[in-house]
This record gives structure tokens, sequence and C-alpha cells, in this order.
């Protein structure tokens, strides 16, 4: 009998044994294809270069707390990241994961505001369906209504506009465009509702993860969000916990579209699984902020800037930049797309197959007309999550899909390594699962 407390208590896992490149092989020597790990293994699970970069370092130095000393490895990556960064983000704050890294956001807004001399200012905006992490603050700011359902108690009172969701929101006879700038305008109202002087910062991720399954939004959309943020004095909060880092086919996910946050929230592909560690970026203004005021960020962990976590975060990055790994998650992400497209385009029952990079979502309806969502009792999402598995492959189905209760969507987020032979098999033993279910 297991003394593991499970996320399910009632599933009967495989244990994972081993890994090789794109698979996971369990104690029973079976190899499961791994693309739905919650985009966290984007390197594979047997990258030589990170594997030595964290012995070497736990051999140097395993851990110094950051109250009183920094580690080679958290400067040397702090340093690569900011290299790379859009805008004016110049300080990495490191952190354990992705919830850290989006609590820690939301304090630092907060914070800044009592430095610069305006602590009216107290209110974040999120979107509906967007998933910012499971500590009370990063629940607060998703906008998720099953995530949210029996803590909503405890939550800190957040308010949630319209997500960037074409496929199920977009009016007929509306244009792309016009669209995304209706949806985007809803944050100017709800600033003007809330009154200007008291909001403090918008959250939002570039391209939606598990809540609505590798959702972009319509081109123009951040640029629109941008601007209302400058108007109005906002910080404006990219959260690509799940997105960044390469998945989506940029080192930093707004690089598509063209923005630049004040405040950003990395995870998940800045270890790639082989140490768990996060990092909130911000500009130098906010950073100075906190310098010039109490000079003290009232915020911290024991394990921020982990030597043996930035010593594998700073080896991941290496290899993502100096192989461009981005650059070939658009072009794999382009040939699974077109596999995905040509083996369930035209099924009856998957109303859109989105995403970019390596980022893909398939949304799974009983009409393609219609668009219409499947009975949430009949449990597709689940049903097919362990259909895949008998067939060898791990992937991310969802529920919830249209508003936390309704919709299923199947979430794609393979290791930039795939190769198109494994691209192949992807699809068949998805269409497999899909097909056992369905």
């Amino acid at each position: 009998m297991s003394h593991v407390f499970p996320r399910h208590t009632k599933s009967d896992l495989p244990i994972a044994a081993g890994g090789d490149g794109c698979y996971l092989i369990d104690t029973q020597g079976r190899r499961y294809l791994d693309c739905g790990d919650a985009a966290v293994s984007c390197l594979g699970h047997s990258n030589p270069a990170v594997i030595q970069a964290v012995q070497q370092q736990v051999e140097k130095i395993a851990f110094a707390h950051t109250g009183f000393m920094t580690s080679e490895p958290a400067e040397a990556l702090a340093d690569l990241l900011v290299e790379h960064a859009p805008g004016d983000l110049d300080r990495v704050y490191f952190v354990s994961g992705g919830s850290e890294a989006t609590e820690a956001a939301i304090k630092l807004a907060r914070q800044y505001y009592l430095e610069i001399g305006q602590p009216e200012r107290r209110h974040v905006i999120a979107r509906r369906q967007s998933y910012h992490g499971n500590t009370l603050g990063a629940l607060s700011a998703g906008g998720n209504a099953w995530r949210r359902a029996q803590f909503a108690p405890m939550l800190i009172d957040m308010t949630h506009i319209a997500p960037c969701y074409e496929y199920a929101e977009k009016a007929d006879g509306e244009s792309s465009h016009d669209y995304g700038q209706r949806v985007a305008n809803e944050l100017e109202a709800e600033i003007q509702r809330l009154g200007p002087e008291t909001v403090m910062a918008f959250m939002a991720e570039p391209v939606v993860g598990a809540t609505l399954g590798a959702v972009p939004a319509v081109e123009g959309y951040f640029k629109r969000i941008r601007e209302i943020c400058d108007q109005y004095g906002v910080l404006l909060i990219l959260d690509e916990v799940m997105c960044g880092m390469g998945r989506t086919g940029h080192l930093f996910a707004c690089d598509y579209d063209g923005v630049a946050p004040d405040i950003l929230c990395i995870a998940k592909g800045l270890g790639a699984g082989y140490q768990p560690i996060g990092a909130m970026m911000c500009t130098g203004r906010i950073f100075d902020a906190i310098r010039d005021g109490s000079g003290f960020f009232q915020h911290g962990h024991t394990y921020i800037g982990h030597p043996v976590a930035t010593a594998a975060a700073l080896a991941v990055v290496r290899e993502m930049t100096e192989r461009d790994l981005p650059a070939r998650a658009v072009v794999m992400g382009e040939k699974l797309q077109s596999a995905l497209e040509s083996a369930l385009g035209q099924h009856p029952n998957v109303g859109d197959i989105r995403g970019r990079g390596l980022f893909r979502g398939i949304e799974l309806v009983t009409d393609r007309e219609t668009k219409t969502p499947f009975d949430p009792a009949l449990g597709v999402a689940g049903k097919i999550k362990k259909a895949a598995l008998a067939e060898g492959l791990i992937c991310y189905p969802m529920s919830g899909t249209r508003d936390g209760r309704l919709g299923d969507h199947i979430l794609l987020a393979p290791p930039f390594i795939i190769e198109e032979a494994q691209i192949d098999e992807l699809v068949g033993k998805l269409s497999k699962a899909i097909s056992a279910v369905i």
C-alpha cells in the first residue's frame, strides 16, 4: 500500500522508472511518448548537458540561503534571461514554480504602488478561464470557476473580463480584429468601473494553456491591452509559466504579439523538469522603486535562487538559445498541426485544432456546426487521458473548457526534440484513444 497522497485518490498509476528522450519508462519496461506533462519536459528526459550541470553544482554547493549569499548559477541565469528578455525587463526573482512566480508578481505589483505613494491601487483584473496557479493569491487571479469554487470564501476579491477565445466567443459576422479589440476594451471598461486610481495590474496568459487548451489571442489584442495599461498607469503582468520558454516559438511568448510586460512569470520549461524552478521578472523601473524606497521586497521563500535549480535552468536556457530550439518548436509545431488536421480535421467531434509552436489544443464537441460541448457527466476528457495512457501516450485532456464546467479539450506539449516519426506516433495513438472513447 502506497503512503503517497496522489492527485486522484482512486487512481492506479504506473511507476516512472526511467526516461529516454521523448519517452518515459515505467517499472514494467513500458514506454510512453510524453506529450502532456504540463509543458515541462521541453528538452526530453535525458539531456546530458543539463544532467551534468546538476551533478557538478551539487558537488560544489547544494544550498545557500539568499538572505546571506547569492550564487554563481543564479547570477549567470539572471544575466542570460535578461539578455533575451523583451522590453525593459531587467531583474529576475527566482522561485520554485509557477504558482510562486504569479504570487510574487501580484505582491510585487502591490508593493510597487506603495513605494511610489499610490496605496489606493489594490485591484487586479484578470480573465475568465485563465489559470495562474493554486496558491490562494494565484487562484484568486485565475478565472476558472471549477478550480475556484470550493475555496471561494478564502479568495482575494479580483475581477475577471472575457478571454480572447475566438473559436467559441467571436460573434457571427465579426472580424477577428474587431473581436480582439472588443474584448480588449473590456479591460478599459473594468478599470473605469473599479476606478482608475484603484487598479494596480492586469494579468493574462499570452497563450492560454490548461483551462482553454492552447488558445492564442488574435492579432492586435495584446497591443490594445498594452495601450490601455499605459493609459491608466496599470501594470501588465504576463503569465508565461506554461506557454513561455520556447514553447510557442519564442523564448518569451509575448514576443510573438510584439508587446513587453512590466512583470513576467516563467517556470515549467525554464527547468525542463530537471529541477523545480520558476522566476518572476520585472522592469528596472519597478526594481528601482523598491531599491530607492524601503529597499526590501516583503516576500520570500526558503528555496528561492536555489543553486542546483538555477544551475539546471542555466543549462536548459543555454541549450535552447545555442541550439535555437524555439525555432525548431515552430517548424515541428507546424508539422504537428498538419498531422492533426489530416487525421482529425474532419472528425465529427473535433471542433477546433489550434495553438502555436509545440503547444497545440484540440477542442471536442458533440456537433461541429453548433460547437456544442459534451455533457460533463460523460467525463470525455478523463476517459481520453486513460485511453491514451493505455496506448502509450501521455497527453493532457481537460474538462471545463468553456466555463469551468462545460467543454473538453486535449492539450499537447511534446518536447522540442520530437522527430517527425514521433509526431506520427503521437497522432496515431491519440486518434485511437479518441475513437475508443467517442
